[in-house]
């Protein structure tokens, strides 16, 4: 078991799979895929519902019907009903490229030309398909629809140009249309019947009449590149949209027989598929960009408006931070955009504003690629300031200056930071102070510069006068860090020399050499320690006050990616090109745990609560999540949860929840020394044993056990106004029997000899059960027999709080016995046993501290009852005292841990504050 295990993947929208649409009653629901796992949104505000479980294979094409969701990976198709997988096809021979809902079957096809047909009515019954069609070798299957009222037959696509009409039910090819020497690349039915609108991959639209076998119009998209996908408008308008490998969305009026409109920057990179909601003018469009986007046409001009959408990065992060007391992670990645994922709620994560793009992109027609600021190589950001003003600051591939941004309004700020250096060169680190009021700048040519947040002026230069420079360092300043008073101001230069300056004054007050090039530092505020990497795959740890080396890390066997200090300062986490990601204690002086993934991680943070790991990863949109399994185990050893030096080979985490990548034989591999595992333990799971020092609530409603404290109280409140009414009389021929309640009980003739004791004895002690005083009874002897009290505490948990009282009431001695005969007489009573065995449960439970609040209810009900009881019997006495001494030890241990927190409350809430 290592430390962070892996936990889920965020940013990820959808993947290169056509979505599908469903709706259910008066919403309207879209199916994506991403890489191995679904996601269902709720077209109304585009939140996400639901996500799949984990499959072995990416995801190749999707269908959905009602709240069933048929996925085809490899060669296989996996059926689901909501996130639950109730079947598995498995016929093809190949991969399948499609999948096409056909009233109540499933048609797939694969590359080599194989159509299976699935019924899903009764699914469990039947798993084979129902038909198979094999079409011709020299026929490439590209795409397949079924033109509407065409009963039973299909209309497939092919690489060659050729279009086929096929029947399924007799399963003969009826047509074969000639073509247009183009790859047909998506097909789809209109409106008007006979008429079907065919994409080709030289970038032409045919609406074709498929009964007369003729051509109505064709349209040439304006941009180069292939059609990928149409779609036909429901709403009454005569419109056509189609979308190229370009990412322009184009939209067709048939009427007129011309273009209409064109959106240039609908999408970043190819679009996979338009849809036309059904009777109504907006259209849902998907990209490989990862991002849905839904397009009204309500404008006088008749141009589409971006409805709503949701997105992620369209390459991958470089950059990662947390924010908001770990809540939140803010991600700059090579697409040019700025993002805040939340790690809680998928429907908080935004991309910041970097003011009116798009207006401005299309005023100067270009691209909003190119409005955009450049990427993002570096940012830091400060929370104290965030109502106040600007409170992030980055620095941007080849810019000369840095700029600021508001997270309160998630937009970029009013302030551009321009080093006033004699000759500008590129900003390549930034950090804020720990008030929030500054940002220090470095430049590529070693100039350091502070300026003011507030106002976004510049404050002063930072220059190494000993040697009669202009600047701060010779070469390239990678890093720079600021302690938490505001009194010294660290910075790295490439060549290897680190400097330590006043912050205030501007001055240098001390330097030293690391030996070799820098490429990196992190400064943790908490102990002064600061990390640097460099060229020889070293990581060395200095004392900034006391200006000396103080730990060095050796065991990356390439480039060395990022690293960060834990919230503490206790842990240093770094990675590596060489898939690794090793975990450091600073205070042992020791690599504690070594993790290998497939991929390896470009960029990592940890939370401040160091619960939550994130990493982002070569090639890969997305950022991953890790969960620290040190803060759920209970483990109070390194050595029990670390693994050392010997490298544990792991999965990704996967966009679904961890269990599933779990599930995998092969999910959690050791490689180099490392023993094999069979069990990996999923994050948040139900504790194995008890956390030292603490105790277990029971996770019961709070009104469950407050109710069994005040109960008295309770039956006198709910105690009735109005006299109890005469019952009715039972008829004649129902023998019945006298109660003490007043109510009618029904005499059975059955009543075997056990029951009508039972019956008696509840009688005889002025009360009823609503069940059998037996099974209360058993379960508490089976329990006291077996020494293992957790089936008892399920059942008295599973009572109503009265039905407890009762039972507890029922053990109750009413006759009083002579203290003389009271030795001779306990092993003639049975209820001196069981409440002998309820002490020795409640001695159990506190000692184990299990149940705590729920224990601490059930024995004050039983002491307010039997404790009479006790003080009379010298042999419940004894228990008694072995009760008191383990509660009094176990409160003792829990009002410990309660005095700090209690202290500091008493401090805050008797001081004055003077401001």
């Amino acid at each position: 078991m290592g430390i962070f295990e892996p936990f889920r993947a965020i940013g990820y929208i959808t993947s290169g799979v056509p979505f599908s649409i469903q709706r259910l009653g008066t919403e309207t629901f879209v199916t994506v895929s991403v890489g191995k796992a679904f996601q269902i949104y709720n077209c109304a505000k585009l939140a996400l519902v639901l996500v799949g479980p984990q499959l072995p294979k990416k995801i190749r094409a999707l269908a959905s019907h009602r709240e069933l969701t048929f996925v085809a990976y490899g060669n296989e198709i996996a059926v689901f009903n909501r996130a639950h997988q109730i079947s598995t096809w498995s016929r093809h021979p190949a991969k399948i490229n499609s999948l096409l809902l056909f009233g109540d079957h499933i048609l797939s096809i694969d590359v080599e030309g194989n159509i299976f047909i699935w019924a899903f009515k009764e699914i469990d019954q039947n798993p084979a398909p129902v038909g198979h069609i094999v079409l011709d070798d020299n026929f490439t299957p590209s795409c397949m629809m079924h033109p509407d009222t065409y009963l039973n037959k299909i209309l497939i696509g092919s690489q060659e140009g050729s279009l086929q009409l096929w029947n399924i039910s007799t399963k003969k090819k009826l047509f074969e249309f000639k073509g247009w020497n183009s790859a047909i690349t998506s097909c789809v039915s209109s409106p008007a019947l006979d008429v079907v609108a065919i994409g080709c991959a030289d970038g032409t639209i045919h609406v074709y009449n498929i009964r007369y076998d003729e051509e109505l119009v064709m349209f040439t998209h304006s941009t180069r590149g292939a059609v990928t996908t149409l779609s036909f408008s429901t709403d009454g308008q005569p419109l056509l949209a189609s979308g190229g490998s370009s990412g322009v969305i184009s939209v067709w009026n048939l009427e007129k027989r011309r273009l209409q409109s064109v959106i240039r920057d609908a999408h970043d990179s190819s679009i996979l598929s338009l849809h036309f909601f059904a009777n109504e003018p907006v259209l849902m469009s998907s990209s490989t960009d990862n991002s849905i986007k839904m397009w009204i046409f309500d404008t006088s001009d008749g141009d589409p408006r971006l409805l709503r959408f949701r997105s992620g990065h369209s390459a991958p992060p470089k950059c990662i931070k947390f924010y908001s007391n770990g809540r939140h992670i803010l991600s700059a990645g090579q697409d040019r955009a700025f993002r805040l994922f939340s790690v809680i709620q998928d429907q908080q994560s935004r991309e910041l504003s970097q003011r009116h793009v798009a207006k401005r992109a299309k005023k100067l027609k270009m691209k909003v690629e190119e409005i955009k600021l450049k990427p993002v190589i570096g940012f830091d950001c400060a929370e104290i300031r965030e109502r106040d003003w600007c409170n992030v600051v980055t620095c941007h591939m080849d810019t000369p200056q840095a700029y600021v941004w508001r997270l309160q309004n998630f937009v970029l700020g009013e302030h551009i930071l321009k080093p006033s250096a004699e000759s500008p060169t590129p900003v390549k680190a930034c950090a804020i102070s720990a008030c929030g009021n500054f940002a220090v700048l470095g430049t590529a040519g070693g100039w350091i510069e502070r300026f003011n947040l507030q106002s976004g002026i510049s404050r002063g230069s930072y220059r190494d006068t000993s040697e009669k420079r202009s600047c701060a360092h010779d070469g390239e300043v990678v890093g720079i860090a600021c302690d938490s008073t505001n009194t010294l101001m660290i910075s790295a230069g490439y060549q290897g020399d680190i400097k330590v300056w006043d912050f205030k004054r501007y001055e240098l007050k001390s330097r030293w050499e690391v030996g070799c090039s820098v490429v990196k530092i992190v400064f943790n505020r908490l102990n002064g320690l600061l990390a640097t990497v460099s060229d020889d795959l070293v990581i060395r740890l200095f004392d900034v006050v006391a200006l000396r080396l103080v730990r060095k890390f050796e065991g990356h066997t390439d480039r060395i990616t990022d690293m960060c200090f834990s919230e503490d300062g206790k842990w240093l986490l770094s990675s590596s090109m060489d898939g690794t990601l090793r975990i450091w204690d600073v205070v042992l002086a020791r690599q504690i745990d070594a993790i290998h993934v497939d991929v390896a991680i470009t960029a990592l943070a940890l939370s401040p609560n160091m619960d939550i790991f994130a990493t982002t990863h070569v090639d890969q949109n997305g950022v991953y999540l890790w969960v620290n399994q040190s803060m759920f185990s209970g483990a109070t050893n390194v050595d029990s949860y670390a693994s050392g030096k010997e490298i544990v080979r792991v999965k990704l985490p996967s966009v679904s929840s961890a269990k599933e990548s779990e599930d995998d034989d092969d999910s959690e591999k050791p490689t180099v020394n490392a023993p094999q595992t069979k069990d990996s333990i999923a994050p948040f799971r139900i504790l194995d044993h008890q956390i030292p020092d603490l105790v277990t609530l029971s996770l019961l409603p709070k009104s469950q056990w407050q109710s069994l404290i005040n109960l008295d109280i309770i039956k006198v409140r709910n105690k009735p106004i109005e006299p109890p009414k005469k019952p009715e009389k039972a008829p004649f021929f129902m023998p019945s029997i006298p109660s003490l309640s007043g109510e009618i009980l029904f005499k059975p003739s059955d009543l075997s000899n056990e029951e009508t004791k039972n019956n008696e004895q509840v009688e005889k002690h002025g009360g009823k059960s609503d069940m059998p005083l037996s099974e209360f009874l058993r379960a508490l002897h089976s329990a006291a027999k077996n020494k293992d009290f957790s089936t008892f505490t399920d059942h008295i948990k599973s009572l109503s709080p009265s039905t407890l009282d009762m039972e507890l009431r029922m053990l109750e001695i009413i006759d009083e016995v002579d203290d003389a005969d009271d030795d001779n007489n306990d092993e003639e009573r049975p209820e001196l046993l069981s409440i002998e065995m309820l002490l020795d449960y409640f001695i159990e439970e506190i000692s184990c501290r299990n149940n705590f609040e729920f224990v601490q209810a059930v024995m004050r009900l039983f002491l307010k009852i039997h404790g009479e009881t006790i003080r009379c019997k010298s042999g419940l006495q004894e228990k008694a005292k072995k009760l008191l001494e383990i509660q009094s030890k176990v409160w003792e241990g829990v009002d410990k841990l309660f005095q700090s927190s209690r202290c500091v409350l008493s401090f805050l809430t008797n001081s004055h504050i003077i401001i």
